[in-house]
């Protein structure tokens, strides 16, 4: 996820802006840039990698006396890590950094060009300034192009713009993205997070969603809809490992509560009102096309999992799901005619690439989802969707998984599109779920809370069971791997009709059965299943939106109306579950033994 900074005041304001650029290194970046104006002056640096190829770049730069000044570090997510793509974005006289993706930018971009501006960039955010400086040659202020700019915007920003025309001034906008403003005697700060000011600024205001403004002279005039506003400010905090983490225990801990907020950057400018469109994506990618192979592994091959069933149900055809360290060396069958999919959250996975690497020997075309551009995979591959996860620092995934299934689902609809396999009654049904995910995500105190409660009775006993049917078994392996890594119990994940064929043998009060039971997919069937458990004395926690008289334990979901929504809300679940299991046994969390988050070796 992108990191912003940016800085009013006399201080030294190159390396204000790289200390604070360092702070936001946690949320993951792969090009950053910095643009000052200093005596009217306006100089910007811009750098891809990491911020030593930056610091390097602004050696012999130095800034004194009052100025302005912001920094971006930039994720991917329109364009390559390039230069031209690295933020700040340059207009003719004003720069711009922006978090977030504005959905209609392809519109805006379309009406700037036929005013005859040029763009040098392939993102989203360089609307932004460019069509700041369309309003400021007919507007009274800067300030007022500004929020006439804002006004246009649809989707989710975090934006400052510094220009020439107000040399002394900083303009905000917050909807969607974070951003916060920090304050001490006459300077201001701005930055994505608390860690880029803390030891600097004092005090600190919270933007809220719709709030936009301007700082000027060390004070900050804040407005929303309704007009001008006061701003509350309150103390900052001081620790910066806290902050990072946004007050929450561990990494793994904050990245499932974002979850319901980086699934929306996943679908923004994807899911539209009546279709699934990939900007990334040819509108003859398709052509030849008459079977899917994917290959991933661990968490991501249980996402591959979940989408095996969805594009053969949704797009009918014909998709087959392999391990990648498997796959290597059973000397496989390749059709030209098969799309080969590669999964991976760092884009590293050993594996994974040479997988890829035999499918493209073979002549197939590839395209990889993932969650790092420029990464070793997408490098290699034909065509690449990126999840907009933003960094995950849990080393046991949470919410790479969410986003690459939920990238799936909406690639399993765009197929089904291109195939005309799905009405448009159909879709609009798959649509609808998909805008009602991020609901499905949200983690409540009283859930969060009543795991804590029930996580002390799973502590001892011989093992873990979880189980489903149809896209809930890959969620069940998904579940059990989520345990296993993080709390050292041993868990496995089984297809709820299989527990007959052998494993109900283990069956006793000691054996932990925790039991997807989605209304809206083979319920009578999963309950039966469970039912036979129970007569063996295993102890039951039941996840389902239907009570369920024979769980000793029973969580009450309660999404009902579609079975990906079902599914994401019993995947939260079951990651709070694992993590309450794991710090009661006094686990790191973050880092659990033996593993690391990017697997680069066989």
């Amino acid at each position: 996820m992108c990191g912003i900074v940016g800085y009013l005041g006399k201080r030294e304001k190159k390396e204000l802006l790289l200390d604070g650029l360092q702070e936001l290194e946690y949320r993951g970046y792969d090009s950053a840039g910095i643009a000052i104006i200093e005596d009217d002056q306006l100089n910007n640096f811009k750098a891809v990698g990491k911020l030593a190829n930056l610091r390097e770049k602004t050696k012999d730069f130095h800034s004194e006396g009052f100025g302005i000044s912001i920094g971006h570090t930039r994720w991917a997510t329109h364009g390559k890590p390039t230069e031209l793509n690295a933020h700040p974005h340059l207009g003719q006289y004003s720069y711009v950094v922006h978090n977030g993706i504005i959905e209609n930018y392809q519109d805006l971009k379309a009406e700037l060009q036929n005013d005859g501006i040029s763009f040098l960039s392939q993102t989203d955010t360089e609307t932004i300034v460019h069509l700041f400086e369309k309003y400021n040659k007919i507007s009274s202020t800067p300030f007022e192009a500004f929020a006439k700019t804002i006004e246009r915007l649809h989707g989710a920003f975090a934006t400052l713009l510094i220009t020439e025309a107000a040399p002394d001034t900083i303009f905000f906008a917050k909807n969607g993205s974070p951003m916060l403003i920090g304050f001490d005697a006459d300077e201001v700060y701005f930055a994505s997070s608390d860690t880029p000011i803390i030891g600097k600024a004092t005090q600190v205001y919270y933007l809220e969603d719709g709030e936009y403004g301007y700082a000027k002279s060390g004070e900050v005039k804040l407005f929303d809809a309704k007009g001008a506003r006061a701003i509350q400010k309150q103390p900052l905090a001081t620790d910066k490992a806290m902050a990072q983490k946004d007050g929450y225990r561990f990494f793994m801990e904050k990245e499932i509560y974002e979850q319901s907020s980086v699934i929306s950057d996943t679908m923004i400018g994807r899911v539209r009102d009546k279709e699934i469109y990939f900007e990334e994506l040819d509108s003859a990618f398709f052509e030849g096309i008459n079977a899917i192979k994917i290959c991933a592994c661990g968490t991501s091959y249980h996402a591959a999992l979940t989408s095996g069933y969805l594009f053969e149900r949704l797009a009918k055809i014909r998709c087959d799901v392999e391990i990648a360290s498997e796959f290597r060396y059973k000397e496989p069958l390749l059709d030209p005619s098969t799309l080969f999919v590669t999964i991976s959250q760092s884009g590293e996975t050993a594996d994974t690439l040479e997988a890829l690497k035999m499918a493209k020997r073979a002549g197939l075309k590839s395209l990889s989802i993932c969650n790092v551009d420029n990464s070793s995979i997408v490098r290699e591959s034909d065509a690449v969707i990126l999840t907009r996860a933003g960094i995950e620092k849990g080393v046991a995934s949470t919410k790479a998984f969410a986003t690459q299934a939920m990238v799936l689902w909406m690639l399993s609809v765009y197929l089904a599109q291109k195939r005309q396999t799905m009405s448009d009654e159909a879709k609009a049904i798959e649509i609808t779920a998909m805008l009602q995910t991020p609901k499905s995500l949200l983690v409540t105190e009283e859930l969060h809370g009543k795991l804590h409660r029930l996580s002390k009775r799973y502590l001892h006993g011989h093992g873990f069971f979880f189980i489903g049917r149809d896209i809930f078994y890959p969620l069940a392996l998904e579940g059990a791997l989520k345990l296993k890594e993080i709390s050292y119990l041993h868990a496995e994940g089984y297809p709820a009709g299989e527990m007959k064929h052998g494993p109900i043998a283990l069956a006793d009060s000691k054996l932990f059965t925790i039991a997807l039971m989605p209304k809206t997919v083979h319920y009578d069937k999963i309950k039966s299943n469970v039912e036979e458990l129970s007569a063996r004395d295993a102890t039951i926690l039941a996840i389902s939106p239907e009570p369920f008289t024979l769980a000793d334990d029973f969580i009450q979901t309660i999404y009902a109306s579609h079975p990906m929504l079902e599914f994401f809300e019993m995947m939260v679940v079951t990651q709070i579950l694992a993590l309450e299991i794991a710090v009661r046994l006094g686990n790191d969390v973050d880092m659990p033994r033996n593993l690391a988050k990017s697997v680069t070796v066989e």
